[in-house]
């Protein structure tokens, strides 16, 4: 259990992990106090919002609506990754949930995930004086992307958080993990957040994947690592009805060809084809302005097929002297 931190103080928290934020009017003041304690608090939730946009979806965790007035949160994690600031004290945003839940997120003394809630808004106990609350802007389908950017911002929110309080990655739950008539938040797996922020834990704050001679995580793996120049050439040349360049015939006798090779080789092609298309554009003009005027119908042809193997030679030496 914890003091709840001062509004400056996670502010600082936030920006020392590397979050991008934007204070959202009077959000150090803004809160529903007055309904309620706020703390002594013992995690954090993550949430999905079901919007799309984010100024409206600011404006709806900041006012709430008739049903639930807002605060409906403290920061609203965008696609971005900014996190705006809506308010700071207690918030309508975690509603009743089950106290075995509650138990062990204190105790931090579960596995990979807490016991499946039994009870929920209706009948568990009060959520929104024990933990901050982070709104996630996504639509919750289910299909609805998560941007790195944003995915990476919930990592370090959450981690700036328990860094502050000394907690381990185990008292970040998601409402789902909370209350049993809540899905959210969808699209991620909670426990793969958590192994992601006890990751960040175990570096200072100013730590960015691929910062330093750690590994990197999941979340900045390079797509094309572990692909050769074989691979691209197998994957080009082999499996389209394209002829490869001639200096990439036999990719295993010829150490020197390069993926670019295969732009080089498209570039040549498209100037040939250009060169072509204009040398017969010329000739079929120049046949038109002839009929009717006793013109050899051979003489056209060979001129025809001469003005197209000149604009080949030309290309020809062009692609070499490139």
């Amino acid at each position: 259990m914890a003091t709840p931190l001062s509004a400056s103080t996670v502010l600082a928290a936030l920006k020392a992990e590397g979050v991008r934020v934007v204070e959202v009017g009077n959000w150090r003041t803004h809160n529903r106090n007055s309904r309620g304690a706020w703390g002594p608090l013992n995690g954090s939730i993550v949430h999905h919002t079901v919007t799309k946009g984010t100024t409206s979806t600011v404006f709806l965790c900041r006012d709430g609506y008739d049903d639930l007035p807002g605060p409906l949160c403290h920061g609203m994690i965008a696609k971005d990754g900014v996190v705006h600031m809506v308010g700071w004290g207690r918030a309508n945003h975690a509603g009743g949930g089950d106290p075995k839940v509650l138990e062990q997120v204190i105790a931090e003394s579960y596995g990979t995930r807490p016991t499946p809630p039994t009870k929920g808004n209706a009948n568990g106990v009060d959520g929104n004086a024990r933990f901050y609350g982070w709104e996630c802007e996504n639509l919750g389908d289910g299909k609805d992307p998560w941007p790195k950017a944003q995915y990476d911002a919930i990592v370090r929110v959450q981690a700036a958080l328990c860094r502050a309080h000394g907690w381990s990655a185990k008292s970040v739950i998601g409402h789902l993990e909370w209350s049993s008539d809540k899905i959210d938040p969808r699209g991620f797996s909670m426990a793969d957040l958590r192994a992601d922020v006890a990751e960040r834990l175990a570096h200072p704050a100013s730590w960015s994947p691929g910062s330093s001679s750690t590994t990197p995580s999941k979340q900045e793996e390079d797509p094309m690592a572990g692909i050769t120049k074989k691979d691209i050439f197998d994957a080009v040349w082999k499996t389209d009805a394209i002829g490869a360049p001639s200096d990439a015939v036999d990719f295993k006798t010829n150490p020197n060809w390069q993926p670019q090779s295969i732009l080089k080789d498209v570039q040549a092609r498209i100037r040939r084809m250009d060169k072509t298309l204009a040398a017969q554009s010329a000739a079929i003009t120049a046949l038109a302005g002839q009929v009717g005027k006793g013109t050899d119908t051979g003489a056209v042809v060979a001129a025809v097929e001469a003005a197209i193997e000149r604009a080949v030679i030309d290309v020809n030496i062009n692609t070499k002297e490139a």
